[in-house]
C-alpha cells in the first residue's frame, strides 16, 4: 500500500471516528442571544462535529417547559436567576452554571433621528407607542422597567407600552413600525458585518441591574458529551469573540 493510499485511509478512519462520536445537544436559547448563538453553533459543529439544535424563546417560558419535562439539555438564559433556581430545584447541575454573556439594553428606533444619543426622547414624549418586553418573562423587560423608574417616567409612559412576550417580539414591534421606539437588546441592533440602522441610545449599565446571562446543564444531560462540549466551547476564545462582536460583555 503506497503512502497516498495509506494517507487517504487514515483520513477516512479519522472522519468515521468523528462522525461516530458526534452527538446532538438540545439548547434552549434566550431570544436576545439567537443571532450570536447561530454563529457559535455553526463554529461548534465545524470544530467538534457535534450539532447544537437551537430553540429560541423567552426565559420564563423555558423555565415552565423544563419543569414540565421539555427535552432540553442546556439552557442559555437571559438572566442568572433562572439557572440558579433550576439548580436549586434539582433540574440543573449547580456546578455547571456560569455567566456566558452580560447583556446591554438599548432604546432603539428603526428610523434615523427618532432616538437621540442621550435618550431625551423619553422625556419629550414625541411618540405614541413604546415597545417593552414583559418584565415577568424577559430580563431585558425588567431592565427597561428599572431604567424608566430611575428616570421617573414609568407611570407616565406605561399607557403607551406595547408589550412583547420576549425580546424578539419586542424588536419586531419596533422594526415593523408598530411602535416608534422600544427597549431591545444591543445584540439585536449591533450585528457584525451589517451597518447600523435607525437611531439608538445605549442605556448606561448603572440604570438597571446587570443583565447577567447564565448557562446551565440540565440534569438529564449530565452524560451527554455534546452538551458538555458546548458549555466548554462557550467559555473559549472562538465563542468569546462572537459574543463580544454583538455588543455583549463577558
Amino acid at each position: 500500500m503506497n503512502r497516498l493510499t495509506m494517507g487517504a485511509l487514515a483520513c477516512v478512519v479519522a472522519l468515521t471516528a468523528t462522525v461516530a462520536s458526534a452527538e446532538e445537544v438540545q439548547v434552549a436559547v434566550a431570544a436576545n442571544f439567537a443571532a450570536p448563538m447561530e454563529r457559535i453553533a455553526a463554529e461548534f459543529a465545524k470544530d467538534t462535529g457535534h450539532k447544537a439544535v437551537l430553540s429560541v424563546g423567552a426565559t420564563g417560558k423555558f423555565y415552565a417547559q423544563i419543569k414540565n419535562g421539555a427535552p432540553f439539555d442546556v439552557l442559555l438564559s437571559a438572566d442568572d436567576e433562572t439557572p440558579a433556581k433550576l439548580a436549586a430545584e434539582g433540574d440543573g447541575l449547580a456546578d455547571s452554571r456560569f455567566t456566558y454573556a452580560i447583556g446591554r439594553l438599548v432604546l432603539w428606533s428603526s428610523k434615523a433621528g427618532v432616538v437621540d444619543p442621550a435618550g431625551e426622547v423619553l422625556k419629550k414624549g414625541d411618540f405614541k407607542h413604546l415597545a417593552v418586553a414583559n418584565p415577568k418573562l424577559a430580563p431585558y423587560g425588567a431592565a427597561a422597567y428599572d431604567t424608566l423608574r430611575k428616570l421617573g417616567l414609568l407611570e407616565t409612559l406605561t399607557p403607551r407600552f406595547v408589550t412583547g412576550e420576549n425580546i424578539a417580539q419586542t424588536f419586531q414591534f419596533v422594526a415593523t413600525g408598530n411602535a416608534e421606539l422600544g427597549f431591545v437588546a444591543l445584540s439585536q441592533v449591533q450585528v457584525p458585518g451589517k451597518p447600523a440602522e435607525g437611531s439608538q441610545w445605549i442605556v448606561p449599565a448603572s440604570m438597571h441591574a446587570p443583565i447577567k446571562q447564565d448557562a446551565v446543564l440540565l440534569k438529564k444531560a449530565a452524560q451527554n458529551p455534546a452538551a458538555l462540549a458546548l458549555l466548554k466551547y462557550l467559555r473559549g476564545d472562538t465563542a468569546g469573540k462572537i459574543i463580544n462582536s454583538f455588543g455583549y460583555e463577558r
